[in-house]
């Protein structure tokens, strides 16, 4: 029973284990849909978000309502809100 659990071992540890991947990091510029333009370092090519820090309302103090696709008006239509 010794061999057995000897020889299983060694199977087990043979086998190779893969190189670690490196990716290149390079700069590119972050655009948001208001206009703001950040500078970063990523493996993309071009990144584009819908809130940065110059238009979130926890950044600027103000309180407004994203309206996307014109859900806000579907809703009332749907209940009948005026």
């Amino acid at each position: 029973m010794a061999q057995a659990t000897k020889e299983t071992k060694s199977k087990t540890k043979s086998k190779t284990k893969s190189a670690p991947k490196t990716y290149v990091y390079q700069k590119l510029q972050i655009t948001c849909v208001c206009g703001g333009v950040f500078d970063s370092g990523s493996t993309l090519d071009k990144i584009r978000v819908d809130i940065c820090s110059k238009c979130h309302p926890f950044f600027t103090g103000e309180s407004r309502l994203l309206d996307a696709e014109g859900r806000v008006e579907k809703f009332k239509k749907k209940y009948n809100l005026k």
